[in-house]
């Protein structure tokens, strides 16, 4: 296959992974011109960029590795939700967020006063609250709805873009004297490719080809959806929070409501396997049961009789050993390409990754962020690649 596209024909690129890494690549892609496919082997946003918590930070990445990309993805996002009516589309709004400190009391009365707390704290916030403190304002912190977004944003780039979405599992990239040639899907369907994005998130550990470079491991966070009688009484303000457990040891759960009047709890995450199938995960009830009584503790609105609990559920958050994403081109295979290991910042820097990966595929170096730090060249003399 000749290196040089031929002149008036676009750019046939395979995206591999229908969660928001690979959605946003597809959109920026098949915005500069790319004839893209999207594989899915379940459904879009089917797993962590489902299920997610969506929050947003300009700031929170300064002086790490992921700062330039966390900055340009946090203006990226308000961009598009400009352009996508990100209010009305997927929840995209600006928060307030706050540290709180948190003490499990039996004999706490939501209705006593609230002599401990700080005049920081929403009036929602009626629980044994205390050492309330900013930590974000309505102009360094927000939020979307994951799976809206991710869906929103992939509904554009069929319709506006020619996008074509495959379900499908991928087998193997196929590689011809160096440089990608195909993809083929388990059942034996070939997709021709000139390049091939690999946005496989947790999974990106079962597909040897990557495996065999570098490891990433899936972080099991848990999560409950809860609808309050009185959605109108929860102001928007998101909530990290210390929380101090009867009997037990501190954990940091964080509350985030939303605009559908929804109110999202996650926590207790650690390491785990990933399964084959990403619809097989469910959560542990242990750690449902512990965020069920962060909420009560935190807010009256959020109690058992007080809100219906809309969602129970799990996913895998992709973790790199270093604690760095891994984006850019496979050494020694020319046109494939890895975007994975966001951690729990994939849907902040969902945007900022895939536009970069859009530039690196079609221009052939990226200018919206700096993506050397993040290079798989980090890896080369550890491993061999496996084609």
């Amino acid at each position: 296959m000749d290196d040089q596209q031929q002149p008036g024909t676009a750019k046939r690129v395979v995206v591999c992974g229908g969660g928001v890494i690979g959605v946003c690549t597809a959109y920026f892609l098949s915005k500069k011109g790319a004839a893209v496919t999207l594989v899915e082997k379940s459904s879009v946003a089917c797993a962590a960029s489902g299920k997610a918590g969506g929050f947003l930070a300009l700031d929170w990445c300064d002086g790490g590795p992921v700062e330039s990309l966390a900055r340009a993805s946090f203006n990226l996002h308000r961009s598009l939700s400009e352009e996508l009516n990100g209010p009305e589309s997927y929840g995209y709004c600006s928060l307030t967020t706050l540290s709180v400190t948190i003490t499990e009391s039996q004999s706490y009365s939501p209705s006593g006063s609230k002599s401990t707390a700080s005049s920081t704290i929403p009036s929602w916030v009626d629980g044994p609250a205390s050492g309330s403190r900013t930590i974000g304002s309505t102009q360094t912190t927000a939020q979307v709805h994951p799976q809206l977004f991710t869906r929103t944003l992939l509904n554009t780039a069929v319709e506006k873009h020619g996008v074509e979405v495959v379900i499908g599992k991928l087998a193997q990239v196929r590689v011809e004297e160096g440089r990608v040639g195909s993809v083929v899907l388990e059942g034996g369907r070939v997709i021709e490719s000139d390049s091939v994005v690999l946005a496989l998130g947790p999974w990106t550990g079962k597909f040897e080809m990557l495996a065999s470079m570098f490891r990433v491991y899936g972080l099991k966070a848990h999560s409950i959806i809860l609808q309050p009688k009185e959605p109108g009484a929860i102001t928007p303000h998101a909530l990290f929070l210390s929380f101090y457990p009867q009997g037990g040891k501190a954990m940091d759960p964080e509350v985030y409501p939303r605009p559908t009047g929804e109110v999202y709890i996650c926590g207790m995450s650690a390491e785990a396997e990933v399964p084959d199938d990403p619809e097989q995960i469910v959560g542990n009830p242990e750690s449902i049961e512990m965020l069920k009584r962060v909420g009560r503790n935190v807010s009256s609105h959020l109690a058992e009789g007080e809100a219906q609990v809309k969602a129970e559920q799990a996913c895998f958050l992709p973790c790199t050993d270093d604690g760095v994403p891994v984006i850019g081109e496979i050494p020694g295979v020319k046109g494939c390409y890895v975007a994975t290991g966001h951690s729990c910042w994939g849907i902040l820097n969902g945007p900022a990754t895939g536009a970069a990966m859009a530039e690196l595929v079609l221009d052939g170096r990226a200018s919206i962020v700096d993506l050397s730090r993040f290079s798989l060249a980090r890896f080369v003399g550890r491993r061999r690649v496996r084609v």
